[in-house]
């Protein structure tokens, strides 16, 4: 890579005879027998033309050797020593310098420090020295959270030294930024960042990994496919995961603090590693309607549940205030049952992604059908709704012939109390958030989803609209009504209506009419 020509010449201890092997990087390569005064071994490079262009320094200055040796081998654990040679004038007895004389000096310097931080015993290290340690690797000037040093004996040995950060990376969702521990090979540093160490959800995780059963010429293809890189990812994960729970079981006021810089980072890893997802979902934090401030999380969830309370609920959306203000939520209020508001953008991938907990499934209470209280109750509503049900038919079908470009089907809900309608999707349907997000990234290709459209059968709007439709079914004010409904519960759940030009002129005229 640096040099035109390398000679290595080499003598084996009790022998006489040395030996010369000398290539110019060709792919081939000349062996001879040579001379050498004692045994050891000498490599010389024919250096190439300097060429900073090219990133050819010149390999000849001490500053560039010096900074080389820093950054790719300051912890081998033998001394690599520079010496350099000078001539200075000699001196008589009271340190004159003595005309036309000259001794040859030779200076000597240990470039490299041959202390790794993560091979000492924990208790010999201080804070301050794992500080700077730290801000050596990551460049963040912030102290470390926590730090954490592992070690692995077995088949396979190997160290890891990794810190928590306090703050956030500000590139930490740019993903052409590049993360990963340092790879280290026998106290050699071979990849700067090793991004197949951690998955991309412990990406805010720093450090180093030092093993002794990789080769030096480790390459990234090799690495994609070094089953001990798997072993050592595996590893490494479920540590720092496990140290993570004990963290958060006993200083929960600090676990809080890595939750709000981190914790959205965090949640990525329920839809993206599912061999991991039950050591994920305890240390997971939501804002729920139990608490307007405080964060709970799954477990604490369950041990409030009533006991005729069979699931978990949550509904996503853009912002606490428009999830608690969701019209989904009134027959939950109602019954008192506390619902998870799912209001980061990384809830929208997780959702799907978590069927259960603690065998307790997780619902959206915007999606399907709502059954709550206990089974005489249940059974109650579900009468009272089929016998609603026949008074309301002749509308729904109005209702759904006109709004069959957006809607899929109009049905009675069981889940309103004070609004008139509801946008909820089927089990399997995206929700309104995630879908926007899909259409976004992925443009014409996702296709919009129909909903149904939920009616509160007892709400004064409804019946005073079945009644017009009763009187005169052609009634073109009813067409409109029918587009009010739909904007009305577009925006109820945080969602743009489709035509805001034609909700708008209808709005303004409903006010003139009731003016």
């Amino acid at each position: 890579m640096v040099a035109d020509k390398v000679t290595l010449v080499t003598r084996r201890a009790g022998e006489e005879k040395a030996t010369r092997w000398q290539s110019t990087g060709d792919g081939q390569y000349t062996i001879d027998d040579d001379h050498r005064f004692m045994r050891g071994t000498t490599i010389t490079l024919d250096l190439k033309p300097v060429d900073k262009d090219h990133g050819i320094d010149d390999f000849v200055d001490f500053g560039v050797i010096e900074r080389i040796v820093k950054r790719y081998s300051d912890f081998v654990a033998y001394p690599i020593v520079t010496k350099q040679q000078r001539e200075e004038p000699e001196r008589d007895a009271d340190g004159k310098p003595i005309p036309d004389k000259t001794r040859t000096v030779i200076e000597e310097k240990t470039l490299n420090s041959m202390k790794p931080i993560w091979t000492r015993p924990r208790k010999e290290v201080s804070q301050e020295e794992y500080a700077e340690f730290y801000k050596h690797i990551s460049h963040d000037w912030n102290e470390p959270l926590e730090v954490l040093s592992l070690r692995a004996e077995g088949r396979i040995e190997y160290q890891a030294l990794v810190f928590i950060p306090s703050k956030a990376p500000w590139d930490i969702y740019y993903r052409e930024q590049q993360f990963g521990l340092q790879l280290y090979v026998r106290r050699i540093l071979v990849m700067d960042h090793c991004e197949e160490l951690l998955p991309p959800y412990l990406r805010f995780v720093k450090g180093v990994v030092d093993s002794a059963d990789l080769p030096l010429s480790i390459s990234r293809e090799m690495i994609h496919q070094d089953r001990h890189i798997h072993q050592m990812r595996k590893w490494i994960t479920r540590k720092i995961l496990d140290h993570l729970k004990e963290w958060k079981d006993q200083d929960a006021e600090k676990y809080l603090k890595f939750w709000g810089e981190l914790g959205q980072v965090l949640k990525e890893g329920i839809s993206h590693d599912s061999e991991n997802r039950d050591r994920i979902a305890p240390l997971l934090y939501f804002q729920s309607s139990h608490d307007p401030k405080k964060l709970t999380t799954l477990g604490e969830y369950v041990e409030r549940m009533p006991e005729d309370q069979e699931e978990i609920y949550y509904l996503s959306g853009e912002s606490r205030l428009v999830v608690e203000n969701s019209p989904h939520l009134e027959a939950f209020k109602a019954k008192g049952y506390e619902v998870l508001y799912l209001v980061d953008p990384v809830d929208e991938i997780l959702a799907p992604a978590l069927p259960e907990y603690e065998g307790k499934k997780l619902k959206s209470v915007g999606k399907g059908t709502v059954e709550l209280g206990s089974d005489e109750e249940r059974k109650q509503a579900e009468e009272a709704r089929k016998e609603k049900e026949k008074a309301y038919k002749e509308l729904m079908k109005f209702l759904e012939k006109t709004l069959e470009e957006w809607v899929r089907e109009v049905r009675l809900s069981t889940r309103l109390t004070t609004s008139p309608v509801c946008l909820v999707g089927g089990e399997f349907d995206p929700s309104p958030g995630l879908e926007r997000m899909m259409r976004e990234s992925g443009g014409a290709a996702f296709s919009r989803q129909k909903r149904i459209l939920e009616l509160h059968g007892e709400h004064e709007i409804l019946g005073k609209l079945k009644e017009r439709f009763a009187a005169d079914k052609e009634d073109p004010v009813l067409a409109d009504y029918a587009h009010l409904l739909l904007g009305y519960a577009l925006l109820a759940e945080g969602s743009e209506v489709h035509d805001p030009a034609k909700f708008n002129r209808l709005v303004g005229e409903l006010m003139v009419k009731g003016l």
